[in-house]
Formats: structure tokens, C-alpha cells, sequence
């Protein structure tokens, strides 16, 4: 299974980015998705799910209303629409797949696989 993220980079405070994370080894419609973050000396907390099917998705408060996540069953691949960015949104997003998994607020000790992260940097 491979999960490759992609799309990071450095944009000022108030850009946009967009994440893509494309999956295989797996069948994509069988696992929820996730977008995870890592600043430095922090732990790895949850951003956004998408359940199986995308229809039901979930954000973390801090996310709410700037990022969407969305994904193409038929492309394998899964993404986040990053809006509004602020410089504490600053860290290593990655991706991770729950096997017959919901819509849910998912610690990372819930996901079954994950892929390498990208980095994205907000500047003030």
C-alpha cells in the first residue's frame, strides 16, 4: 500500500494551497480518508475525514470552515482544499486510509495506513 501526498509549499498568510494524496495497493472505497499535521515538537493531530463513500466528512475546529476535503473514488485519490491559511497551519500534512472507516475524529493510532506528508509553510 502507498499513500502519496502531495501539493505542500509556501504561500503568505491569507493564500490557498490544495493537497492531493494518491492512493494504491488498496481498495480506495473500502477505507475512510484523513489529513493529518505535525508541526515541529508537537504531536500529530487530526484535520479532516471523508467517510468511504465522501458524502459525510468531518474537521477539526481549528480547520472549520477554511479546508474541505473531498475525494474521487475512480482516481484513487483524496484531497484537502486548504482557504484562509494562517501561519499556525505551518507543519508536515499527511494522509492516512482507515480500513471500513466513517466520518470520524480519527487519532492517529485509528489509521491503518499512511503516506510520507508534505510540508506546508504560511508566512506573516
Amino acid at each position: 500500500v502507498q499513500l502519496q501526498a502531495s501539493g505542500g509549499g509556501s504561500v503568505q498568510d491569507g493564500g490557498s494551497l490544495r493537497l492531493s494524496c494518491a492512493a494504491s495497493g488498496l481498495t480506495f472505497s473500502s477505507y475512510a480518508m484523513a489529513w493529518f499535521r505535525q508541526a515541529p515538537e508537537k504531536e500529530r493531530e487530526f484535520v479532516a475525514s471523508i467517510n468511504r463513500n465522501g458524502f459525510r466528512r468531518n474537521y477539526a475546529d481549528a480547520v472549520q470552515g477554511r479546508f474541505s476535503v473531498s475525494r474521487d473514488n475512480a482516481k484513487n485519490t483524496v484531497y484537502l482544499q486548504m482557504n484562509s491559511l494562517r501561519p499556525e497551519d505551518s507543519a508536515v500534512y499527511y494522509c492516512a486510509a482507515r480500513f471500513n472507516g466513517g466520518n470520524f475524529m480519527y487519532s492517529p493510532d485509528g489509521m491503518n495506513y499512511w503516506g510520507k506528508g508534505t510540508q506546508v509553510t504560511v508566512s506573516s
